[in-house]
């Protein structure tokens, strides 16, 4: 099996961690659990984009003085809670590995804070995209959170692979054919990358089945069989058409179609004349991946 060309990764218990509420709770008065019970019942809205960050926690304060916490309490505590978080020195180096063999992407549930924290962070430049609910509008686990990052990303589920601590978004994703991976610690973190060829040094020397294979994906059937046969005509193989797996199988109407390519017209993997097939994509609105 080809190793994945993206690696599609969730952010927070991954890649970034928080200290404990309880410190805070116990420094304003709040019962313990407060915070991230209050927080997270006001967050929907925000998590998808329909209201700012600021607005979200703004509510999280009223809704503490409205049960009784004191005003100047409610504000400080959500104050105190307000934290950028700490990177996981092991997980990035993780990344940085992967990242000399495959894309890396970052797929969270986050608010429009977010990329304020990630270039604070510096794990902005760590990673070569960020797509977040907010931006897409749904979240994990819903499995359109995952098709839209995946049309953001112009990218096949067929060729990525998505961790996350969360088992339940896990299971989401695999339901539109993404190789996903319950990743709740860095072991699962590494064996997950390792199995598949992503921190092996020497990944990129050996030659595996399908290197040089393209896919073109078109929105339209009738498209992609088009460009199948005017392919097969000018010499390239093996031009199968085949429904991709972003919408599910049953979901027929938001199915991308895939054309697979493994050779040129001249005998060179498909690689070689990527610029081409990027041009013929997007005469129809389509996109080229691996």
């Amino acid at each position: 099996m080809s190793a994945p060309s993206l690696l599609l990764l969730d952010l927070d218990g991954v890649l970034r961690r928080f200290p404990p509420d309880g410190p805070v709770e116990d420094r304003f008065g709040l019962p313990r659990g407060t915070l991230a019970r209050v927080s997270f019942a006001l967050s929907g809205p925000a998590i998808v984009g329909r209201v700012g960050d600021e607005q979200w926690r703004e509510e999280v304060r009223e809704h503490l003085v409205a049960v009784g916490v004191a005003p100047d309490a409610a504000a400080g505590a959500v104050a105190a809670w307000t934290r950028t978080g700490e990177v996981v020195p092991e997980a990035l180096e993780l990344v940085r590995r992967v990242r000399a063999r495959c894309r890396v992407a970052l797929l969270s549930n986050a608010t429009d804070r977010l990329p304020r924290d990630l270039a604070a962070l510096g794990l902005d430049r760590e990673v070569d995209a960020v797509v977040t609910s907010a931006r897409l509008g749904v979240a994990k686990p819903s499995p359109e959170a995952f098709r839209r990052a995946l049309r953001v990303l112009q990218h096949s589920p067929s060729g990525t692979l998505f961790c996350d601590d969360n088992a339940e978004n896990v299971a989401a994703a695999r339901t539109i054919g993404l190789d996903a991976v319950h990743t709740p610690d860095f072991a699962a973190l590494h064996g997950a990358l390792a199995s598949r060829g992503l921190l092996d040094d020497g990944a990129r020397d050996r030659p595996e089945d399908g290197a040089g294979s393209l896919l073109l994906v078109l929105h339209d059937r009738d498209d992609a069989e088009e460009a199948a046969r005017e392919l097969a005509a000018a010499g390239w193989s093996p031009c199968a058409v085949h429904k991709d797996l972003l919408a599910g199988e049953d979901d027929v109407e938001d199915a991308d179609w895939v054309v697979e390519l493994t050779t040129g017209p001249d005998d060179q993997p498909a690689q070689a004349h990527r610029g081409l097939l990027e041009e013929l994509a997007a005469r129809h609105d389509g996109f080229v991946t691996d």
